[in-house]
């Protein structure tokens, strides 16, 4: 490899999260110069509430290295994590700190302030002022400031108002009348979380809470039904059987008419709560089927006007979700996110992550909208290392990245076409 010139590296990656140390792994491993920048697991442990459980099944919650030597399953061995059990935030959060020590010891955790063009590649200054220069940038930042705020609670102190996840603690919530706004993973665990901690808790949604992998009904036919729906189910469990099978193979999703694309996405992704949170709904009010018409502040609580009448609260916690919006990062250029082309928000990205500005990738939640549902979640990070780190040793996001992308996909696509959008 040439010398290069001071500070400044082939690859630098932004984040430090499941994508950001698994990119930088496989960047590192093929001998690419690569800085990586960030709190590794930040966003994770100050942003999810202590006692959180992970969603995503075992064996879809690795953080990806070339030669599987830091998996999920050679963590657990060495510190006796069981992975029988749901697998708590804590230890996960423990695993990618310790990924991160072993496979991407380079890491540098100063935050990322600004990135701009530069006539041969990049400039990313650092909290400092520092500057590093980089002829390939991957954006690799999670949900950062990505969180979705409805506008009927635009006007309100967060001291009334927050969204989940601006807090790691739930606790302090004890004692306090608190409504949950949403009915997916992260309200519904949260509205858990919250009764246990001694909150009264109610939970507001629009429609009824989806419960995921949850038997209903114990009658044989219904047993049978949900064994066999469990047994034909994809290793990342993201979406309903079958789609759950296509959102596995994400440079095929990518490929999909972008209309379809959008429908197959949007079905994986409906908002559902894992089916172990029931049980703990004993003391949580549901209060579903209901539109908030209007939130206003009144004595330093909460009133929030429903079609069935008005409920006034300590505290609302929005479990409303992410939004992706690239401006919203804020760590972009102007000159540079103009140049990014978008779609609601989201890079348009073609085969190696890469957007329409040559060498800058986005991978994780910002994929989404171009790979499939299989980016939202961790099971995602070991495609878009692979993928990057081809990308990146071509020195182009070009043809041969996409041959290695499409590989033997092409016809279950098209196998695939009228499960997603039957024709009437």
């Amino acid at each position: 490899m040439s010398s290069r010139r001071a500070n400044s590296c082939e690859v630098a990656v932004i984040g430090a999260g499941p994508y950001g140390l698994s990119v930088a792994a496989h960047l590192d491993h093929a001998g690419l110069s690569t800085r990586v920048f960030g709190e590794p697991m930040g966003f994770w442990r100050h942003n999810m509430p202590n006692g959180m459980m992970l969603r995503s099944p075992w064996r879809a919650t690795h953080l990806s290295s070339p030669d599987d030597s830091h998996s999920l399953d050679v963590y657990a061995a060495a510190h006796e994590v069981d992975d029988t059990k749901l697998l708590p935030l804590r230890d996960f959060i423990a695993y990618g700190e310790w990924f991160q020590r072993h496979a991407v010891p380079q890491l540098d955790s100063r935050a990322v302030t600004l990135i701009e063009t530069t006539s041969d590649g990049f400039s990313v200054t650092l909290a400092d002022g520092e500057i590093v220069t980089a002829d390939r940038v991957v954006v690799a930042t999670g949900l950062r400031n990505q969180e979705y705020r409805p506008d009927v609670f635009a006007e309100l102190p967060a001291t009334l108002v927050s969204h989940s996840c601006a807090h790691d603690d739930l606790g302090i919530f004890r004692g306090k009348h608190v409504a949950v706004i949403g009915r997916g993973q992260s309200a519904c665990e949260s509205t858990a979380l919250l009764a246990e901690y001694g909150a009264q808790t109610e939970i507001i949604s629009r429609g009824d809470i989806h419960w995921l992998g949850h038997l209903t009904d114990g009658s044989a036919p219904k047993r049978q039904l949900w064994w066999l729906r469990e047994a034909l189910a994809a290793p990342s469990a993201v979406g309903p059987f079958p789609l759950s099978w296509l959102a596995e193979f994400p440079g095929l999703a990518r490929r999909l008419p972008a209309k379809l694309r959008e429908e197959f996405t949007r079905r994986c992704l409906k908002a559902g709560a894992a089916g172990w949170l029931k049980p703990r709904f004993d003391n949580v009010t549901c209060n579903s089927g209901r539109t908030i018409g209007g939130a206003r502040a009144v004595d330093g609580r909460v009133v929030l006007d429903l079609e069935n009448g008005a409920r006034t609260f300590d505290h609302v916690l929005l479990g409303t979700g992410y939004r992706v919006d690239i401006a919203r990062l804020g760590i972009l250029s102007h000159e540079l996110l103009d140049a990014v082309a978008r779609i609601d928000g989201s890079p348009v990205l073609g085969a190696g992550f890469v957007s329409s500005v040559p060498n800058l990738h986005f991978v994780g939640s910002y994929a989404v909208r171009s790979y499939g549902p299989l980016l939202r979640f961790i099971a995602g990070a070991p495609f878009a290392a692979q993928a990057i780190t081809r990308a990146a040793l071509a020195g182009t996001a070009m043809r041969g990245a996409d041959d290695a992308e499409q590989a033997s996909e092409t016809a279950f696509g098209a196998a695939t076409a009228d499960i997603i959008s039957p024709r009437r």
